[in-house]
């Protein structure tokens, strides 16, 4: 557009329901995680701050980039989106907010990151060796991507939004507490200020119900004088069996036990939940971070958050080491070699890195 008291500029304008808006939505959608309902239940916040604080206090070995807050958000960026994507710095990570990439047979090559500022973000492009890039639920498809539990949970991830979101609107606008309050005939000036009286006591909603004595041609029956309730009848809906099962298949997409949320759980069972949850989803997930951050940090990068979770029975551990002990003596004063003592581990599936577990 050419503006007759300046010289010729080009003017820029954007739609706000044009393509970049819905570009900019869908991003937005993706960063915040799957479509912003079962990430915001209170079942899915309580597993992933499981996530968060059994990578938190994991032992790190070999590398000095990652600390407990790193630790952290690769820990609530895994849960939410499946991948972690940041920035090897001089010395420490700057987590990515979004990216691109360019891949050649499969494996990431280039990558375009989007930093977060405090006065607005910056663009950068970095080659792979720069980039920490975990994933977890990889699929065969597109192995450079994560998936979030949620994401492969997606039925269980809506039934629970949708119960939750319907319990919500319930307690909201049913008329909760309210009665139908029979009445006999009377003028409508004294039924305006019966009502007005009792607005505002209990429950949203107050109906009268009309009893006229005469038009049965006696009195009326004693049934018609009870009051009759206006709260919706719950149980009938199943709701507390729906939001217990879709709460529960949460729980188990992300390693949690069930009977770990319940509310009579007892000691032996949270210890065995622990140990479920670190065994075969935290430990599992650090091998992952182990490797990634091996290969682009350098060096042997080992985490460990069996031994901070102490994810075990301490007395059965006690006797369990009680009994090597004593079988290594046993074997010492047989004159058994350390070969035939190797082969007798072997014999039982031991390695010595079980002992160091």
């Amino acid at each position: 557009m050419r503006w007759p008291w300046s010289k010729q500029k080009n003017e820029t304008r954007s739609a706000s329901s044009g393509f970049t808006a819905e570009i900019m939505a869908a991003r937005e959608s993706y960063i915040s995680g799957r479509r912003g309902i079962g990430e915001l239940t209170a079942t899915v916040q309580s597993c992933i701050s499981l996530w968060e604080g059994g990578l938190t206090i994991a032992d790190v070995s070999g590398t000095a980039f990652l600390k407990p807050r790193d630790l952290a958000m690769i820990a609530r960026s895994l849960a939410l989106r499946g991948e972690y994507v940041g920035l090897i710095a001089s010395d420490r990570l700057l987590p990515a907010a979004d990216w691109d990439l360019r891949t050649q047979d499969g494996i990431p090559t280039a990558y375009r990151l989007s930093i977060s500022e405090a006065g607005g973000g910056r663009t950068m492009t970095a080659l792979a060796p720069e980039v920490l890039h975990i994933r977890i639920g990889a699929d065969v498809a597109a192995p450079y991507y994560g998936q979030a539990p949620l994401r492969r949970a997606a039925i269980s991830a809506g039934l629970l939004h949708a119960v939750e979101d319907a319990l919500r609107d319930v307690f909201e606008n049913a008329p909760l507490g309210s009665k139908i309050v029979p009445f006999p005939e009377s003028p409508d000036t004294d039924n305006e200020a019966l009502s007005r009286g009792f607005r505002g006591k209990r429950g949203r909603m107050l109906l009268r119900e009309s009893v006229n004595v005469t038009a049965g041609g006696g009195p009326a029956p004693q049934s018609d004088w009870r009051p009759a309730d206006l709260s919706p009848d719950l149980s009938t809906a199943m709701t507390k069996e729906t939001l217990t099962a879709a709460r529960d298949a949460i729980a188990a997409s992300f390693g949690v036990l069930p009977s770990w949320l319940s509310s009579n759980a007892t000691g032996p069972l949270v210890r065995e939940a622990q140990r479920q949850l670190a065994q075969w989803t935290l430990q599992p997930i650090c091998e992952l971070i182990e490797e990634e951050a091996s290969e682009k940090l350098g060096g042997n990068v080992e985490l460990d958050c069996l031994r901070p979770l102490q994810a075990y029975d301490a007395g059965g551990r006690a006797r369990a080491l009680s009994g090597v002990i004593q079988a290594f003596s046993q074997a010492k004063d047989a004159g058994l070699s350390p070969e035939q003592m190797k082969q007798a581990l072997a014999f039982i599936d031991m390695t010595p890195a079980d002992y160091r577990n």
